[in-house]
C-alpha cells in the first residue's frame, strides 16, 4: 500500500469518497495541486488444481507448515491471458505440461487483497519441483479436504461439480496461500 503520493511525494492521508451511492475510505494525496487517489485494487493471480492420471496433486510451498498442501498459485504477468498464466506457473513450479484447462471460478483472497482465478488442469509429465515448493501429495478426488479460504473454496466447488461430498478441514491452514 502506498504511503506517499507517487506523483509529488506528499504523505497520503485517509479520506472519504462518495462512490456508487456509498462512502469508501481511501488513501489520497492532500496536496492542492495533486489529485492522486490510491484505489488499492486487488492483484489478479491464478490457482491451479492439478489432475494427473485421475489423481489430484497438491503442493506444499517453501516455508509452509508440515501437512499444509494447496493449489499451485502465482501472479499473472502484465497482459498475460489467465490460461497462459496457468500453463506457465505449472511448468515453472512442477515441470508438468498442461494439456487441458477448465475454469472453476473466481475467489477473493481478502488477506492478501487478491482475486484468485482458479482452474482445473489435466497435466502430463514427470514432476520436478522448483525451489518454491518442498513436496507434492497425490489424492483421489474423494479424499480431498478443502480449506476455508480462496483456493480451498475452488477445491470445494470443483468437488461439488463432480457430485463429490465436500468436507472442509476443521481449521484453516495458516499462510498456505502465499504466492510462490
Amino acid at each position: 500500500m502506498f504511503k506517499f503520493c507517487p506523483h509529488c511525494a506528499t504523505p497520503l492521508t485517509e479520506r472519504e469518497f462518495v462512490e456508487d451511492g456509498g462512502i469508501n475510505l481511501r488513501r489520497a494525496c492532500p496536496a492542492d495541486t495533486c489529485s492522486f487517489i490510491h484505489y488499492d485494487n486487488p492483484t489478479p493471480a491464478v490457482g491451479v488444481l492439478l489432475e494427473q492420471d485421475g489423481e489430484i496433486i497438491l503442493a506444499r510451498g517453501a516455508g509452509w507448515p508440515e501437512g499444509a498442501f494447496a493449489l499451485i498459485t502465482g501472479f499473472l504477468e502484465r497482459n498475460e491471458d489467465p490460461v497462459k498464466g496457468v500453463i506457465r506457473e505449472v511448468k515453472e513450479e512442477t515441470n508438468l505440461d498442461v494439456v487441458e484447462t477448465r475454469i472453476i471460478g473466481n475467489y477473493i483472497f481478502e488477506r492478501k487483497n487478491e482475486v484468485m482465478l482458479c482452474y482445473h488442469a489435466i497435466v502430463t509429465g514427470d514432476i520436478k519441483l522448483s525451489s518454491e515448493l518442498l513436496e507434492t501429495k497425490r489424492y483421489l478426488p474423494h479424499e480431498l479436504r478443502p480449506w476455508p479460504r480462496a483456493t480451498g473454496f475452488a477445491v470445494a466447488d470443483w468437488m461439488s461439480s463432480r457430485g463429490l461430498e465436500v468436507k472442509f478441514i476443521d481449521r484453516p491452514l495458516i499462510n498456505v496461500e502465499k504466492k510462490t
